[in-house]
């Protein structure tokens, strides 16, 4: 029996349907009852991660008890930026929880670059630098007027917009961490991989949402730790 995986999502929504997308595509299976079971809640209510992180600790945190009220068994978060929440999430449930930036710094360091450049919101940049730093690594990000650029990009994401326009600007906020010498780019926002590919890069692009989707398949199957 695998473990039952409750889900916070909706930060946003399109980000979170391309994570379950995942899961079920790094699940080995050859029957439906070889896939997770899956609690999801699906909140794009909860406030701004960035700017009102006081209000949104307080929603997830609610999402994560009554996730585990259901029946969950082991909690992730499918947005990078709300694991600034991470400890309040997972105490407030009683469950532990699967940590999305920590199995992406984990991912970047497998590669073997020591310069890593992130393209994330600052709250997410903040605990990237941070685990890579922790793992001896040096984080790059943009410039300011560059990270207000990539903020414009995502909040055009958000609004499903996903046409050739935007993928060249996220191509181009990449390219210029590969450019200032990162070795390995992280999407530290779930909204980056609906538009920026590894076939884009020339250095390897690690994807923060299918590190967690594998990581939560080898947990809930039993086959590693959470």
């Amino acid at each position: 029996m695998s473990l039952i995986l409750g889900l916070l999502g909706g930060m946003g929504p399109a980000a979170t349907v391309d994570f379950l997308a995942k899961l079920q595509a790094l699940t080995p299976a050859k029957q439906d009852q070889d896939h997770i079971r899956v609690l999801m809640d699906l909140n794009p209510q909860v406030p701004d991660r960035n700017t009102e992180a006081t209000a949104a600790g307080l929603e997830l945190a609610e999402m994560a008890q009554a996730l585990a009220g259901a029946g969950a068994q082991v909690l992730a978060i499918a947005c990078n930026t709300a694991h600034a929440h991470a400890r309040t999430i997972a105490e407030a449930a009683d469950l532990p929880l699967i940590d999305m930036i920590e199995c992406a710094a984990g991912e970047a360091q497998d590669t073997g670059a020591q310069r890593v450049g992130v393209l994330g919101g600052k709250q997410a940049l903040r605990l990237y630098h941070e685990h890579l730093a922790a793992r001896g690594l040096s984080a790059l990000f943009l410039p300011p007027e560059r990270q207000a650029a990539f903020t414009e990009v995502l909040n055009r994401i958000r609004a499903g917009d996903l046409g050739d326009a935007v993928r060249a600007e996220m191509k181009a906020l990449a390219g210029e961490l590969v450019a200032a010498g990162a070795r390995c780019v992280i999407a530290g926002c779930t909204e980056v991989p609906l538009v920026l590919a590894q076939a884009d890069l020339n250095v390897p692009l690690v994807d923060s949402a299918e590190a967690l989707a594998r990581r939560c398949v080898a947990v809930c199957k039993g086959w590693d730790r959470p």
